[in-house]
């Protein structure tokens, strides 16, 4: 009932200031799609092995088929409840190269679409990437580039995942997203540090873009492995939780309310969730005045991405492809999407 009044109010919204104009609305979404990998040893990266036939997980071409189908059953679907179509845009992480993103949108769900692929290898050092989809028939590109992430890997100087930024047009409409997987929490105390310089590097990225043009309009997403209350978001990116506190500079997160006062999460972790995948917007998307605003956010935790009573332990955690080196050919990912929905002015 909740999800019906909030949907009531989104169009009760667009039409309070809708009047006597129309809009479309789209959805904007990102995945850590868990380890995406072909079952191709790349020679020049040694962590990929055991994602081969004979390697630890004993990865064949029939358990890669199953995962992409996996993969290609939820895309679709996210904010589709609202929209009655496909996501616009889709950010991914944890994908090993291009041509698992090929193979992905050449499945038979996705096939018919019409996504494009905007992706650039890395240096992380474990060889997965972020990367971009985007309907052709909505989004325009019109330029891509990375930024890379320098960090320290067992006390070496080492990279982690490149940040992605595209700039292009969405429905017309001039925006720019920023994809990003931050350092894992695996790292200990050291990663900290880690996500704390993504964060101030994000925030660089975003203000060179608001330095050309103050009301850029910008959605930065990813699996930041932060919740949106540690330092990295709220301090090095800047942002609030409440519209009202937004500025020109000042990021809305609307992930936070739903973290710290809904108890959503998309991750679970020995016994607690945490909300480490978000989408966080500037403040020219609250514009009233805008041709492109933000409505709402959310996260697509349909029971069937969810382990059941049969898990034992596991009841509860997101349904995953691979648990110690076994895998469930029912499984997805470890992380749950999130979502946002854009309304687009046309004429």
């Amino acid at each position: 009932m909740s999800k019906i009044i909030s949907y009531i109010l989104i169009f009760i919204n667009l039409s309070v200031y809708a009047q006597e104009k129309k809009y479309v609305v789209n959805t904007v979404a990102f995945y850590n799609v868990e380890n995406l990998f072909d079952t191709v040893d790349d020679p020049n990266n040694t962590w990929d092995e055991a994602r081969t036939p004979n390697g630890e997980d004993r990865w064949t071409e029939k358990k890669y088929q199953i995962k992409l189908n996996n993969l290609a059953k939820v895309l679709p679907q996210i904010g589709s409840d609202f929209t009655n179509q496909h996501p616009a845009i889709l950010g991914l992480c944890e994908v090993e190269n291009r041509q698992v993103l090929i193979d992905l949108i050449s499945t038979e769900k996705m096939k018919d679409l019409n996504y494009g692929i905007i992706h650039f290898d890395s240096k992380d050092w474990r060889g997965i990437d972020v990367a971009l989809l985007f309907d052709t028939t909505k989004f325009i590109p019109r330029s891509a580039k990375t930024y890379p992430l320098k960090v320290e890997y067992k006390g070496n100087p080492s990279f982690s995942r490149d940040v992605l930024v595209v700039f292009g047009f969405l429905n017309k409409e001039p925006i720019n997203f920023i994809v990003n997987h931050w350092p894992s929490r695996g790292g200990g105390q050291p990663s900290i540090a880690q996500r704390y310089k993504a964060g101030e590097l994000n925030r660089k990225i975003i203000d060179s873009i608001m330095d050309i043009n103050p009301m850029s309009k910008i959605i930065t997403m990813g699996d930041f492995n932060d919740n949106p209350d540690d330092p990295s978001i709220k301090i090095a990116l800047e942002t609030e939780s409440e519209i009202e506190k937004v500025t020109s500079s000042v990021l809305y997160n609307p992930m936070e309310i739903l973290y710290t006062k809904k108890y959503y999460w998309t991750n679970y972790y020995q016994g607690t969730g945490f909300m480490l995948d978000q989408l966080i917007v500037s403040g020219s998307l609250l514009d009233d005045n805008s041709k492109l605003k933000y409505l709402k956010a959310g996260v697509f935790n349909k029971r069937w991405l969810i382990n059941g009573k049969d898990k034992g332990r596991w009841k509860g955690y997101p349904t995953k492809s691979m648990v110690y080196n076994r895998f469930d050919p029912k499984g997805y990912s470890d992380h749950l999407p999130v979502f946002l929905y854009l309304a687009s002015e046309i004429n």
